[in-house]
């Protein structure tokens, strides 16, 4: 008997409803379950989403495998993703009854590269809002995209494990969670920077302080444009 007299197909829709009814159960012991919903085909919509994937792709040794999780979170599979300080949580459906645990960890963003982002940061972030919205200067789009030098971690900062038996390096449900991240920084792009315990608070705190800085500073600078006393009283005569 070869393996495809043992191979059964399985409809996406099967897929889909089999993803249902174990979220169905899971919620009646994990009532703070975060599954990731997929809206039509695309993962990532927005700046922040579409950079964490773009970035996962770009490097050789996940573009190869991370594609095999792409559906695998289209489809409903990933039951259930929670992101905290350096670790990922996951619950993908497999072909088990029983959905795989996937724990991913993420390495601290080192001092040094924080360092450069803040400073090249400075009086270039005006809001929270901005940096959220994705809608800043394009030499910061490129800074924080730089690979292994950037915000978006590279492989040898990205450590993970699943229970399924697979013993490829990356599995499907490992990848699939991974793209998950993409849909919810979707959501909440701060997630990224509790995520490599990056103090976003400071980057916006550092930026307006110098940008105030600068204000004051020019202040006390006279206008060529203002109209001295002497000037005043030729004018107005007084």
């Amino acid at each position: 008997m070869s393996f495809y007299d043992d191979y059964v197909y399985v409809s996406v829709a099967e897929k889909k409803d089999k993803a249902r009814k174990t979220m169905a159960k899971l919620k009646q012991t994990m009532p703070d379950l975060q599954p990731v919903i997929i809206d039509g085909s695309v993962i990532a919509k927005t700046w922040w989403g579409k950079a964490w994937n773009k970035n996962l792709e770009s490097y050789a040794d996940y573009s190869n495998r991370i594609g095999r999780g792409r559906s695998y979170v289209r489809q409903g599979a990933v039951l259930h993703l929670k992101l905290d300080r350096g670790a990922i949580h996951g619950l993908v459906q497999g072909s088990t009854a029983k959905p795989y645990a996937v724990e991913i960890g993420i390495d601290r963003l080192d001092q040094k590269t924080w360092n450069q982002i803040t400073a090249l940061c400075n009086r270039r972030i005006d809001s929270l809002e901005q940096l959220v919205s994705g809608q800043f200067p394009k030499e910061l789009e490129r800074l924080f995209t730089t690979r292994a030098e950037g915000l978006f971690p590279s492989p040898r900062e990205i450590h993970f494990r699943c229970s399924c038996p697979d013993s490829a390096r990356l599995c499907k449900h490992v990848a699939a969670v991974l793209y998950g991240v993409g849909a919810r920084l979707d959501q909440d792009p701060l997630l990224l920077f509790s995520l490599r315990e990056m103090p976003v608070a400071e980057l916006i705190k550092k930026s307006l302080e110098d940008k105030m800085k600068s204000m004051l500073k020019n202040a006390d600078k006279k206008s060529p444009r203002a109209i001295g006393d002497d000037q005043v009283h030729d004018l107005f005569g007084i």
